[in-house]
C-alpha cells in the first residue's frame, strides 16, 4: 500500500488560497492531489502531471469524480506549454514529490528494485523512450561509469561499468536480478544496511528518466509559473535533488550576487522569492510507520516579485 510522504505538511505549505489554480507534478496514486482537492473551494482547480501511464489510469478517476481536477500524461518539464494550452496565467502553488514511488518501486515488472526479479525497464512512462536494458546494451563503458558516478555517487563506478560490460558480452542483459548480482559481485566494499547494488540502480534509474534534467528545466521556469504569493513545494529523497532545489531557493531569495562591501538598499537586491520556515523532515512517528519517509526533506519558497 503506498503512503504518501509529509501529506499534511506538503498541503499546508502548498494551499494558501481556497480558490487558487494548483499543481501537483508528481501525481503518483493521487494521495497529494486527493488532499489538496479536499481544501479548494468551488472555485479552486488542480492540474496534476504524471509520467507514469499507471497513474494516469488512477487520475481519470479523480477527473470523473471532481470538474476541479485535470490530468497531463508526461513531465513536469513539460508544464508551461500544457498551462498555456489551458488558459492559465499564473499559479498560486506547484509541489513536487520528487523520485520513484512505492507502486513502482513495489513492482517487480517495473525493473526499479532489485528486491525481487523482474525486466530491467526503470522508465516512469512505460510508453515511450529506452529501457535500462536497451541502453545497458549499447551505451561504451565510460558513459555507464559515468552515470554511476555521477547520478548514483557510486564510488566504485569505473570498476562496476568494467563488469557489466563483460557481463554483456557474454549474453545481454535484462533482468534486474543479473544485474544486481553484476553489481554486487563488482563492489569491493559493501555498505552495512544497504544494497551493494542500491547506488548503481539509483544512477541508472536518474539518467533513464532524465530526473534531474526536468527537475533542472522547472525550477528555471518555476518564477515565470507562479503568481506573486504563489508557493513552490519541494520534497527531495536524496542529496542530488535537494541540493539542485536548495541552491535554486537560495539563489531566489538571495537575489542578485554584488561584490562584497557595495553599499546597496536590500530594496534593490531583486529579491524574487522567501523561503517559508526550515527545511522539514518526517516525524519519528511518520518514519515508523512509512521507512521510505525516513531520507524525505521538504524546502518551501514563495514568490515575492
Amino acid at each position: 500500500m503506498h503512503q504518501t510522504v509529509l501529506l499534511r505538511e506538503a498541503v499546508e505549505a502548498l494551499v494558501t488560497a481556497a480558490d487558487g489554480v494548483y499543481v501537483d507534478g508528481t501525481f503518483g496514486r493521487g494521495g497529494h492531489s486527493r488532499a489538496v482537492l479536499e481544501r479548494l473551494a468551488p472555485a479552486g482547480r488542480l492540474l496534476a502531471v504524471d509520467k507514469d501511464p499507471a497513474a494516469a489510469a488512477v487520475a481519470a478517476e479523480f477527473g470523473a469524480a471532481d470538474p476541479r481536477f485535470s490530468f497531463f500524461h508526461g513531465s513536469f518539464a513539460a508544464l508551461p506549454a500544457e498551462l498555456r494550452g489551458l488558459g492559465i496565467a499564473g499559479l498560486d502553488g506547484i509541489l513536487l514529490d520528487l523520485g520513484v514511488s512505492s507502486p513502482q518501486l513495489d513492482d517487480s515488472e517495473r525493473g526499479f528494485s532489485f528486491q525481487h526479479d523482474g525486466p530491467l525497464d526503470m522508465r516512469m512512462d512505460t510508453s515511450s523512450g529506452e529501457t535500462a536494458a536497451q541502453w545497458l546494451a549499447r551505451a561504451p563503458e565510460q558513459e555507464i561509469a559515468g552515470v554511476l558516478k555521477e547520478y548514483g555517487e557510486e564510488r566504485f563506478a569505473r570498476r562496476i561499468a568494467g563488469a557489466i560490460v563483460t557481463a554483456r558480452a557474454e549474453s545481454p542483459i535484462v533482468g534486474t536480478g543479473r544485474l544486481a548480482k553484476i553489481v554486487s559481485e563488482a563492489n569491493p566494499r559493501w555498505e552495512k544496511h544497504k544494497n551493494p547494488a542500491t547506488r548503481s540502480f539509483q544512477g541508472i534509474r536518474i539518467h533513464i528518466n532524465r530526473e534531474l534534467e526536468d527537475l533542472a528545466a522547472l525550477l528555471a521556469q518555476a518564477l515565470g509559473l507562479l503568481k506573486v504569493g504563489g508557493r513552490l513545494v519541494v520534497i527531495s529523497f536524496h542529496s542530488l535533488e535537494d541540493r539542485l532545489v536548495k541552491r535554486y531557493m537560495r539563489d531566489m531569495a538571495r537575489g542578485d550576487s554584488l561584490p562584497a562591501g557595495v553599499p546597496v538598499r536590500d530594496s534593490a537586491l531583486n529579491r524574487h522569492m522567501r523561503l517559508v520556515g526550515k527545511a522539514v523532515r518526517a516525524s519519528d512517528q511518520e518514519v515508523a510507520l512509512n521507512p521510505r519517509a525516513r531520507s524525505a526533506i521538504m524546502r518551501i519558497a514563495e514568490k515575492i516579485s
